[in-house]
């Protein structure tokens, strides 16, 4: 359904440092992305996510929730890499950490095609960052069980709450 908004983010997904290595899936996330800007942004909104929503519903097939488009950004230009319909992880957990606004309203109104026509009452704060921590040999064979440890040191900065996630 109409209307929607477009909120940046980015991910990394090689299993190495500087993004290297086998595609993971998510290695890691920052919000709001550092590569698009206001008019990459219009660009997006314009030749990718307002024809692919309207293609659904010319098709009988009326798109509600959260579409996640996944992007390269290829000399300036965007390319679609991915579509997805979910909350997915690491790039949920960094746009949820800057969100100011109640979550539930934009749910239900996503849900049952309602959202508001002005995107003003979504409101982000400071920039997120998710970093995931993983074994070496993931996203192949690699030990499990192993303890996290240092956490403590977090205890002051309240701002920088650790999320766990075992897989």
């Amino acid at each position: 359904g109409e209307p929607g908004y477009a909120v940046p983010r980015t991910s990394g997904a090689g299993a190495l440092d500087g993004d290297l290595g086998e595609n993971t899936g998510g290695m890691g996330a920052y919000s709001p992305a550092g590569p698009i800007d206001a008019a990459l942004e219009r660009e997006i909104v314009e030749t990718i996510v307002r024809p692919t929503v309207a293609g659904m519903r010319a098709e009988g097939r009326p798109f509600r929730g959260a579409l996640f488009v996944g992007l390269m950004i290829d000399a300036g230009r965007p390319r679609v890499i991915e579509f997805n319909a979910r909350f997915g992880d690491p790039e949920t957990q960094a746009l949820l950490f800057r969100l100011e606004s109640d979550l539930v309203p934009l749910l239900v109104g996503a849900a049952e095609g309602r959202l508001p026509d002005d995107p003003a009452p979504v409101r982000f704060g400071d920039p997120a960052v998710c970093v995931v921590l993983a074994s070496e040999g993931y996203p192949r064979s690699y030990p499990t069980g192993r303890e996290i440890t240092g956490l403590e040191a977090l205890a002051d900065l309240r701002q920088y709450p650790p999320v766990h996630e075992a897989r």
